[in-house]
């Protein structure tokens, strides 16, 4: 049984800038989840506006649909967060997690923006919401059976299965929490109503332009520095650092070609951090599937050079496995697939040069990287033509299994959830519904072994044979890039939540005059 009890409430602010300003250092949080009443004009600049850019909107706001971290955040909060490798409360004050059940005790006093109480209720609505959304998030949560309603502030997820990694879930784009009453009226996919310190302004806002959010001036937390965000969507790079250097906008996600420009302008500055970490996913592996072969996958990710790639994006780095040394889930062991095209042939005419003639969804980010990749397994003899949407299609579609195969992040945490979302026989990223009976004996003897000394290493057998049926391949590892205009806003830094693409830290932003 793992208890863990809330930081106090200077705990939290050190680390989220989550507490409240009016707490002393001796205060601590009394673990029913009462929240003191901040000072809520502290830090806050009357009138002040961050104009922000990530190049597109999300498809739908509501749970369980694939949204930036950087839209997704401004609205939305977790029930915990994850920082430097320690969960840490938001919304849950305390927890206790065991084999079979992961209790919170809630924070009281909380409402979402149209008024609607955070409670109990809200909580399993919400997860329910996420475990029936078709979509990677979805795999993780199969393992709560049912939720049950203690009392107002306490709720229990009950569990078919150990899983440690549960609350670290919790802290991610997984599981935002969004109010009940919007997700029954269907609205939240339009019009996001969380419980963050700003709030979506309908009226403002210009749809597929600017998505205007305003103070929430019931926040239970410490108040930000900036009293209104305004998200804009400009797709095009130039056009984006355009924008910046002039003050149109305040902060944006960028590509290193655009340096050169930021670094003259001289208003601006920028910086990287590690959050991209994505890989070629096989989906149309089932009887008679495109990729039903396993030689035939093996001399794709064969013929796949990530060298070329890195030699080309030059933040890309590249691995051999999606985890990296020190997470849980590494395997040493794994090679991967280096680049070797008389190999990759070999395979492919053993296996009797099947057709595939496949098309793979991009958008304006990543269709650089699958070009590249086209054309390298086009030289055994596959045929991969790449598509082209807007990011909000893409998200929803690329990993839907209308695609044989797709390109996206893979930002799962830990090995159970990147197992429960992809490969899993009933996983929502394996539309096949296919898995070999050595996988789901390595994963079940994994799961079984819970917080034990073992769980390591059976989780690296995990990604070993994931590697070895080379279920996907290719992986890299990018950095996200953020500018900023340095007349306009200051106190930038990166998110932190891990691998969170398009994101920064809104809580530590001021204006800069």
């Amino acid at each position: 049984m793992t208890k863990t009890t809330p930081l106090t409430p200077l705990a939290v602010a050190a680390t989220l800038a989550l507490a409240l300003s009016a707490c002393s250092a001796d205060s601590t949080d009394d673990g029913g989840g009462t929240a003191a009443t901040g000072d809520t004009g502290s830090g806050t600049v009357p009138g002040s506006v961050l104009r922000v850019n990530w190049g597109g909107f999300p498809e739908s706001w509501a749970p369980g649909a694939d949204m930036e971290a950087g839209s997704m955040r401004v609205p939305y909060e977790n029930l915990v967060a994850l920082v430097d490798g320690e969960i840490q409360p938001v919304l849950a004050t305390d927890w206790e997690l065991t084999d079979e059940a992961l209790t919170l005790t809630l924070r009281e006093g909380v409402t979402f923006h149209d008024g609607t109480p955070f409670d109990a209720e809200a909580v399993r609505t919400n997860i329910e919401t996420v475990k029936d959304t078709p979509g990677p998030y979805a795999g993780p949560f199969q393992v709560i059976d049912s939720i049950d309603v203690t009392d107002e502030h306490t709720v229990t997820f009950n569990l078919s299965e150990p899983t440690p990694s549960l609350l670290t879930t919790l802290s991610t784009r997984a599981a935002p929490m969004a109010s009940p009453a919007a997700i029954a009226a269907g609205t939240v996919t339009s019009a996001p109503v969380g419980t963050g310190p700003w709030a979506y302004d309908e009226e403002a806002s210009v749809t597929g332009t600017r998505m205007v959010f305003g103070p929430n001036t019931d926040y239970w937390g410490e108040a930000p520095g900036f009293e209104s965000i305004q998200i804009v969507a400009i797709e095009e790079d130039t056009a984006a650092t355009a924008a910046l250097v002039s003050g149109e906008i305040d902060l944006t996600d960028t590509e290193s070609t655009e340096f050169t420009t930021l670094e003259s302008a001289g208003n601006t500055d920028h910086l990287s951090y590690p959050a991209i970490r994505n890989n070629p996913i096989f989906f149309d592996r089932g009887p008679g599937g495109v990729f039903e072969d396993v030689d035939v996958r093996r001399a794709a990710c064969l013929a796949i050079d990530t060298e070329t790639l890195a030699s080309v994006e030059t933040d890309w780095e590249v691995r051999t496995q999606h985890f990296a040394e020190g997470e849980q889930g590494y395997n040493p062991d794994i090679t991967g697939y280096p680049h070797d095209l008389a190999e990759a042939q070999r395979l492919y005419d053993e296996a009797g040069n099947p057709a595939v003639d496949v098309e793979m969804l991009a958008t304006f980010f990543n269709e650089r990287q699958m070009q590249v990749y086209a054309e390298q397994v086009g030289e055994i003899g596959m045929n991969i033509t790449v598509q082209t949407a807007p990011p909000p299609q893409f998200f929803s579609e690329w990993a839907s299994g209308r695609y044989p195969i797709g390109l996206g992040g893979n930002d799962e945490l830990t090995p159970y959830d990147w197992y429960q979302a992809w490969f899993a026989a009933d996983a929502p990223g394996n539309p096949s519904g296919v898995e070999s009976e050595e996988l789901a004996a390595a994963a079940d003897a994994a799961i079984a072994a819970g917080t034990s000394p073992e769980a390591d290493g059976l989780w690296a057998e995990v990604t070993r044979i994931i590697s070895e049926e080379a279920l996907t391949c290719a992986h890299v590892a990018g950095e996200e890039l953020i500018a900023w205009n340095t007349d306009t806003v200051t106190g930038v830094a990166p998110p932190v939540e891990p691998w969170e693409t398009t994101s920064v830290d809104y809580r530590a932003l001021r204006p800069a005059s």
